[in-house]
């Protein structure tokens, strides 16, 4: 049987943890910052986890992660 193959833009967005938890970078960062405050701009810094009625359908698209 042909090896599944993974969603090439889930594998760019998430990383699985080694407790098998998945990380993703926040939203929101890219552009037109200028409206949104400093306090607003620094609490998206840093990576966050998967909400966990997200899991299933990352994981589907990560089959060997």
């Amino acid at each position: 049987m042909p090896k599944m193959k993974t969603k090439s833009g889930a594998k760019k967005r998430f990383r699985v943890r080694g407790s098998g938890t998945i990380k993703r970078s926040q939203a929101y960062k890219r552009h037109i910052l200028t409206k949104r405050t400093t306090k607003n701009k620094r609490q998206l810094r840093g990576s966050t986890g998967v909400h966990s009625t997200n899991v299933d359908s990352v994981k589907a698209m990560l089959p060997y992660a």
